[in-house]
């Protein structure tokens, strides 16, 4: 009978990846990752089938993982701007607090690798925040546009918002009002 496998094994692997696909792009050899894990690379495929199979269950972790910090306490009753702004706020503080995470991401994001399977498992974890950018892309300046355009606004704004905030931790709060402001008025115009 084979050995259960290990939770702390897997998280390694998935930490170990985090890093290097942040760091080298999602081209980072396994080797490198099995390596940052304490693990033989042998390991790493007894976790994962094959590279493409960790890079998509990274990618879904780390947006569930961004999914679970922006949906805490989302005031779901309250107005389309409210909302936003709980979404906005949520969001450039875990990208802030996670570099590596948000990097990583970002890089899978744009990846060939990441299946139409793997990103449709995101967009169902994403839905009351898929609701609000459909509300956002049906008003105001983006009304003709289509939410994956008001998405990609968002990030480039949200980015750039962390980029600052890293670069001068001490005006984040500015940062993310001043982010936020842009953002809006591009969406709502």
């Amino acid at each position: 009978m084979a050995r259960p496998l290990s939770l702390d094994k897997r998280t390694a692997i998935l930490e170990a990846a985090t890093e290097a696909v942040a760091v080298l792009g999602v081209s980072a050899p396994t080797a490198k990752i099995a390596k940052g894990a304490g693990v033989a690379e042998g390991t790493l495929f007894t976790y994962f089938a094959n590279k493409d199979e960790l890079l998509n269950r990274l990618y879904l972790e780390l947006k569930t993982d961004l999914r679970d910090a922006v949906i805490t306490g989302y005031p779901a009753g309250k107005n389309l701007v409210e909302r936003s702004r709980h979404f906005w706020d949520r969001y450039i503080g875990w990208g802030s607090a996670h570099p590596l995470k948000r990097r990583a991401m970002r890089q899978l994001a744009v990846s060939d690798r990441i299946t139409e399977e793997t990103k449709k498992l995101v967009g169902d974890a994403f839905g009351e925040i898929n609701d609000m950018m459909r509300e956002w892309a049906a008003g105001g300046a983006m009304r003709r546009q289509p939410p994956s355009f008001v998405s990609a606004i968002l990030s480039a704004i949200a980015d750039t918002t962390m980029d600052f905030i890293a670069r001068e931790p001490a005006q984040a709060r500015r940062y993310t009002k001043a982010g936020f402001d842009a953002f809006w008025k591009a969406v709502a115009g």
